[in-house]
């Protein structure tokens, strides 16, 4: 078993799976703040309003929960097979993902906000959340393929 483990061949499967769960994830995290962007500028019960609260939540529980769960289960493997978590850079990283997933349950108290038509934010506060996880994306990605500590 250790031996496939550490084969070459379910390293690259591994990462490979690890990267699309990562474009899902960001691709969601980066799209549901525009929703609520848009949503913001409808009147609550609205027919409008209603198709955001449907989109939103499609988007959280068929993309961005899954894909989550399958970077950190996927992202955890490969820590595991490599044995990176003994370098800086994945310190760095972890923590980062941390944040992001901090963000993703923000986002998930947000949508539930949206749901009951409580929503006190602005589209401004919105788009400016919808920024965090793209320099987010930008500093991780450094961190795991330059590797500068």
């Amino acid at each position: 078993m250790t031996d496939i483990l550490h084969s070459q061949s379910f390293y690259l499967w591994v990462k490979t799976f690890h990267i699309i769960a990562v474009i899902a994830w960001m691709a969601g995290l980066l799209y549901l703040p525009r929703l609520f962007v848009y949503h913001c500028e409808t009147a609550p019960g609205t027919p409008e309003s209603e198709r955001f609260k449907v989109m939103e939540r499609k988007l959280m529980r068929g993309i961005i929960n899954p894909s989550m769960i399958a970077v950190w289960i996927l992202g955890l493997t490969l820590a595991f097979i490599t044995g990176a978590w003994h370098e800086g850079w994945f310190h760095a990283k972890f923590g980062l993902v941390i944040v992001m997933s901090a963000i993703h349950g923000f986002d998930a108290m947000t949508l539930k906000t949206f749901a009951r038509d409580a929503n006190t934010h602005s589209a401004r506060f919105y788009r400016i959340l919808n920024e965090v996880p793209a320099v987010l994306m930008v500093a991780i990605v450094i961190l795991a393929v330059v590797k500068p500590f």
